[in-house]
């Protein structure tokens, strides 16, 4: 994850106010978009927001005259051109910052137009994004001229002859260059009391309403009428405000119009989202008043930006907090510039100049006084500057942040990126990779920030910040009790990749899910997060001689009530013994590295069953993911090994499954079973090794967590030797079927050659 934010404009002092502006667009032919795609952003005052410089555009400017405007705070004006308009057009005032997309192109820094400082002129490009449909209800009042707009777009004219009253649907494909890859569908409507089913259907399917008034009446029924309409309808999808027929209010009196149209009207509905002036009959602003409707859609303030509040919405803060924790590759808490830079390639595929990021720190200081940005920028100052960017009509740069870190319209990570198809076949298990066991490594290391080789409460919440939380199965298996800590009772790093080991293995989809919150990347960037994961051979055949290519086994804990069962498990994670015996209700895992003979190193899952033993013996699949079970009992206690026995006679598919028999409390009296054998003769008669007598009071304990390991791996350790297995031939049977065949095939090509002879 490699952040820093986009690219800026150093703020200049202004310029002597020119009389105009022209804007030319040299776009290439083959990628022209059938909408318009230049944007000049106004304020009150120069801007120092950063933004991003484009490529493959070119912008022409020279004097004209003057312009006016006088603009309320929170909206930015913004004039929309894109074959050569006069700036003195300036039609439409956006509440929030217009959209736009990843690349810009830019005028001279700032200059003013009257009062009114241009901060930046943009010209977008356009990135691939995950919405399939636009689909644009164009309202109004009759003799607005809708039809007239829709049809000047699709013909790029006026059509001066008469048109019918609603035009059919039209659907604009994404291979015509429509911005964002979107289908974008435009529907027609009537506002005749008769057609006012057909009117409510369509807002209800539509996800942005263009809504066109022409005068001074159509203008008043904005308000009266149809935005309480929308209201009453139920629906939540953002409107454009078109004024229309600008050509007949002549080109004097456009800021008397933002004035007192647009800017009340917008400030008494917040679901309008801009506003626009256009004419169809001079084809003004046709295009960019449909392509502001797109991004309506595509790039919406609503879930990034609380105007009411004047802050981010708490989704958005969360996310853009986890886009800066992924970008902090040291984990101190700043962006240095290097990780800035990092940050502009990876999201908009430019570099960062020394300049570009002074003004970026400029920019953070001038709203945020006490920032010390010596070190960089803190995850304060990141909020800050996308504050900026919504504010000043940028949140379309947030958009493409929060798009390249994988998230959706609703702020939520996308599902595909969090849950890739991942599956393990049968007698198949999953495991962590060696770039896998690298990344949790790195994880670690770099949150142990005082060096004691354990992960305390607060580096264990610094590094599960971008995530939801523990996972579930952790906090039910009271994580970090699970695996191995230190003196202080923090995971050590042992313990931490013996955890995930477990994690993976029981739960590889909550590994997948995790390496996604965390910022996993794989080396190869043709590999999604799976890399981190690996699919070991199936073991179905467990009484063939030899190992099983497993770092990963699972082993049931299975033996009568007080056996000792608890304290084998705390001594396998090299905790003190306590003499007091606490009964155990749910299932509890432990889970640690064995070393085996030889140096190879094993992760054993130890799973004392609990009260669902009867359960988890009756369930075969439970079963069939195990690799041992370990049969354990009191050897102080007449009545421990019965039940055993018991077990294994109520359970007669367990004789499928390696096991190891083992004698607890050994450092006790050994006394005499109550059972028809005895341990030894039990084990005996099945052709097993006899019970290993161990007590967790005894160092030599770690003997029997190796034979465990030993026996999981190599399975036909574990099996009773009751009669000899008959030998696997299917390989001997194949090749000579194989040797068979190529002779016949020698012969009749012998017989053929000879023939033809």
């Amino acid at each position: 994850m490699e952040p820093a934010p986009p690219e800026p404009l150093a703020p200049l002092p202004p310029l002597t106010p020119p009389s105009s502006v022209i804007i030319t667009r040299q776009a290439s032919q083959s990628r022209q978009p059938i909408f318009a795609t230049s944007f000049a952003f106004f304020s009150r005052a120069p801007s120092d927001a950063p933004c991003l410089a484009g490529r493959d555009r070119t912008i022409n400017t020279r004097r004209g005259h003057g312009l006016a405007v006088t603009l309320h705070p929170a909206e930015v004006a913004v004039a929309f051109t894109t074959h050569c308009f006069a700036f003195q057009d300036l039609l439409s005032t956006v509440r929030s910052p217009t959209k736009y997309d990843d690349r810009y192109a830019s005028l001279p820094k700032s200059f003013l137009i009257g009062p009114i400082a241009i901060s930046s002129i943009v010209i977008i490009s356009y990135t691939n994004f995950s919405l399939h449909a636009v689909r644009i209800c164009v309202c109004g009042d009759e003799s607005t001229g809708k039809s007239s707009l829709i049809a000047s777009l699709v013909k790029d004219q006026f059509m001066s002859n008469k048109i019918q009253p609603v035009l059919p649907q039209i659907t604009i494909p994404p291979s015509i260059g429509t911005p964002e890859n979107v289908t974008t569908t435009i529907v027609d409507t009537s506002a005749r009391p008769q057609d006012r089913t057909t009117l409510r259907k369509e807002i209800r399917k539509c996800n942005v309403i263009l809504l066109v008034y022409a005068d001074h009446y159509s203008y008043e029924r904005v308000a009266l009428f149809w935005m309480p309409y929308f209201r009453s309808l139920g629906v939540n999808v953002p409107v454009v405000l078109c004024a229309n027929k600008s050509d007949l209010a002549g080109q004097g009196n456009t800021p008397q119009i933002i004035e007192e149209e647009m800017l009340p009207v917008m400030a008494e509905f917040r679901e309008i989202d801009s506003c626009i002036r256009t004419s169809a009959r001079e084809h003004k602003n046709v295009n960019e008043v449909f392509f502001l409707c797109q991004k309506a859609v595509t790039h919406p303030i609503a879930p990034l930006f609380d105007y009411k509040e004047g802050r981010l919405k708490p989704a958005c803060v969360a996310a853009l907090k986890r886009v800066f924790f992924l970008c902090d590759k040291d984990q101190d808490g700043f962006l240095n510039d290097q990780e800035m830079r990092d940050f502009q390639a990876r999201c908009f595929d430019k570099p960062l100049t020394s300049d570009d990021l002074d003004n970026i720190k400029l920019s953070i200081s001038k709203t945020m006084p006490d920032a010390n940005l010596e070190r960089g920028i803190d995850q304060s100052g990141f909020l800050q500057l996308n504050k900026i960017y919504a504010e000043k009509g940028r949140h379309e740069t947030i958009w493409i942040i929060l798009r390249k870190y994988h998230y959706t319209d609703s702020l939520s990570l996308e599902d595909k990126f969090l849950h890739p198809r991942f599956d393990v076949p049968e007698y198949c298990s999953a495991e962590l990779s060696p770039i896998g066991y690298r990344f949790f490594v790195d994880l670690f290391l770099l949150f142990d920030k005082d060096n004691d080789g354990g992960l305390n409460d607060q580096e264990l919440e610094a590094l599960f910040s971008p995530t939801p939380g523990l996972p579930a199965s952790w906090v039910d298996s009271s994580f970090p009790s699970s695996t191995v800590r230190n003196e202080g009772g923090h995971i050590t790093l042992q313990g931490w990749l013996a955890q995930w080991s477990m994690t993976t293995f029981l739960e590889p989809k909550t590994t997948i899910e995790y390496l996604a919150y965390l910022g996993f990347e794989s080396p190869n960037v043709k590999d999604d997060i799976t890399a981190a994961l690996k699919i070991t051979k199936s073991r179905k055949r467990r009484r063939r001689p030899g190992r099983v290519e497993r770092n990963v086994v699972l082993c049931y804990l299975i033996g009568a009530p007080g056996a000792g069962k608890s304290s084998l498990l705390d001594s396998f994670l090299n905790r003190p013994f306590e003499g007091l015996y606490h009964p155990t209700i749910k299932p509890r895992r432990a889970v640690n590295s064995v070393e085996l003979p030889g140096g190879k190193q094993v992760y054993l899952i130890f799973e004392e069953l609990g009260e669902l033993e009867p359960a988890i013996l009756e369930n075969r699949s439970k079963l069939d993911a195990c690799d041992l079970i370990c049969y354990a009992y009191d050897s102080s206690d007449p009545d421990s090994f019965s039940h055993i026995v018991d077990v294994r006679s109520k359970y007669p598919h367990l004789d499928e499954l390696p096991s190891v028999y083992t004698a607890l409390k050994a450092d006790k009296d050994k006394t005499t079973q109550r059972s028809e054998l005895q341990p030894d003769q039990y084990t005996s008669s099945l052709s097993m090794n006899t019970p290993l007598h161990v007590s967790v009071t005894w160092n030599s304990i770690a003997e029997l967590f190796v034979a465990l390991a030993e026996t999981a791996t190599n399975p036909s350790m574990g099996f009773p030797k009751t009669e000899e297995e008959a030998p696997d031939r299917t390989s001997l049977y194949l090749a000579l079927g194989a040797t068979a065949c190529a002779a016949v095939a020698a012969v009749m090509i012998w017989r053929r050659s000879t023939n033809a002879a």
